[in-house]
């Protein structure tokens, strides 16, 4: 490469009795320049440190893991969005960049492209090793790999359950046409992932009427979709029972579980694609059918006919002889016919007549008729008796008016005779005497009045009685 002007002027220079004095920005920017220019590209491995993160671009220092030496360098935030190393203290990183000078501080660095873990190009051999063995094994051949069935009703999914993968799975799925969809759950990342898989796959197709399966998840760095690399899974896949949808990654990642799987997807949710057909299509390869089966049996029907009108062609001169029968036998149908309305009509005539009969003799419309008749009587009974009814009512009427006028005057010349006879009675009563002082004696064994002294002896027992009440009293002496 041809060196920088400046640096061309600084040589030539140099033998001047006048030298001329540059500025500093001057030479750093013809360095940055010269190490661009023959550093332009540029792989470079070590071990971070001093990493640190400012508005999403990254600033590292790379650290000689044999010399001490270290290279400050800087990954802007487009680059790390791309990248999937992670940029942490300690990690091994290989990167590709340019080497560059900061012109505003003199520092030399390097601007890192992209980077991935050092340990990357050991999986890729054993990556090559593994896709050879398994192709010479015919394991990868397309000829071994089975098609998807057309319909699938059961989908086994054998991913982590609580993954995004098995997410946008169901959610596709569910879009694209109802199927009964089964989760074998299992890690797919880490030491233990690959034997959490196998195990996932042999416990799926337990499952009968099992279509099959998908086995997925999300993306990653390469350390992440290791385990899907694994020899053990790839041949647990290509034992698998039922054809296997393989949904690894992204659409750049590439697994060996993908080339061994019947069908590889791009991601997961082109796996739910790939494995379940779409509504629509069904609908309109369904419509198609019946069209093409339509055709096909109008274009059958058509051939029998004429194969029937070439059959039949013999029997058209028997119509001639077959027409007066037929004329006669048209006839005699609607004789027939008329004789059969005629006793019908009849027929009915005579089933209205006893109808009517068994209506006349019919007990309840006797018994309703009877009823009438009764009611009929019973007004003309009760309208005939109202009249001396209502004559004896006057009459009596008229002698309780008659008897009210004279026995008021009878009446109340009884009570006058009756209120004389209680006031003589009263005059007269003993009651009346013994208010005056005086008693009255009685017998206490018969109760009688003693008029005479003749009437008791000495010891009996008497009652006496005054005005006011009874009291006891004995004959002492009987003089």
């Amino acid at each position: 490469m041809s060196e920088m002007p400046l640096f061309d002027r600084l040589q030539s220079q140099g033998h001047d009795d006048d030298e001329r004095v540059f500025r500093v920005s001057e030479v750093n920017r013809a360095v940055r320049h010269t190490l661009e220019d023959h550093w332009g590209k540029v792989l470079i491995e070590g071990e971070l440190s001093d990493v640190r993160r400012a508005k999403g671009h990254v600033y590292f220092t790379l650290n000689d893991e044999e010399d001490p030496a270290q290279l400050r360098g800087v990954m802007f935030q487009s680059d790390v969005r791309r990248s999937k190393a992670p940029l942490e203290n300690g990690a091994r990183i290989r990167f590709r960049g340019t080497l560059s000078l900061y012109t505003a501080r003199g520092q030399f660095q390097l601007i890192a492209r992209s980077a991935q873990l050092a340990g990357e190009g050991d999986l890729a051999a054993q990556f090559r090793r593994l896709r050879e063995k398994l192709e010479a094994e015919g394991l990868l051949d397309q000829e071994r790999k089975r098609p998807l069935p057309a319909l699938p009703r059961r989908v086994g999914v054998v991913t982590s359950r609580t993954g995004a993968a098995l997410r946008d799975i169901i959610r596709v799925a569910s879009e694209r046409c109802p199927v009964q969809i089964l989760v074998a759950d299992c890690r797919v990342q880490g030491e233990d992932a690959p034997a959490s898989i196998v195990a996932a796959l042999e416990l799926i197709q337990r499952v009968d009427d099992l279509d099959l399966v998908i086995v997925s998840r999300g993306g990653g760095s390469a350390e992440d979709l290791w385990a899907f690399n694994d020899e053990g899974v790839a041949r647990a896949i290509a034992a698998c029972r039922v054809p296997v949808v393989s949904g690894v990654g992204h659409e750049v990642d590439i697994t060996i579980a993908d080339l061994v799987a019947d069908l590889r997807a791009a991601t997961p949710s082109n796996a739910a694609e790939i494995a379940v057909p779409e509504r629509e299509a069904l609908q309109r390869d369904l419509r198609s059918w019946e069209r093409r089966l339509q055709q096909a049996l109008d274009n059958r029907v058509g051939g029998l006919r004429l194969r029937l009108e070439r059959q039949l062609r013999p029997l058209y001169g028997a119509r001639r002889v077959i027409a007066p029968v037929r004329r006669e036998l048209r006839d005699l149908q609607a004789q027939l016919q008329q004789t059969q309305r005629s006793k019908q009509r009849a027929r009915r005539e005579r089933l209205a007549e006893l109808r009517q009969q068994l209506m006349r003799m019919d007990p309840r419309s006797v018994l309703r008729r009877d009823q009438r008749e009764l009611a009929a009587i019973t007004a003309k009974l009760r309208d005939a008796g109202r009249l001396p009814v209502r004559h004896r009512r006057d009459r009596l009427q008229t002698l309780e008016f008659r008897l009210k006028g004279r026995g008021r005057p009878m009446v109340q010349e009884a009570r006058a005779s009756y209120a004389e006879l209680c006031a003589q009675l009263d005059a007269l009563s003993p009651l009346r005497v013994l208010e005056r002082g005086y008693a009255i004696a009685l017998d206490e064994s018969t109760g009688r009045a003693v008029r005479s002294r003749s009437e008791v002896k000495q010891g009996d027992r008497l009652r006496v009685r005054v005005s006011d009440g009874e009291f006891g009293a004995r004959v002492e002496s009987h003089d």
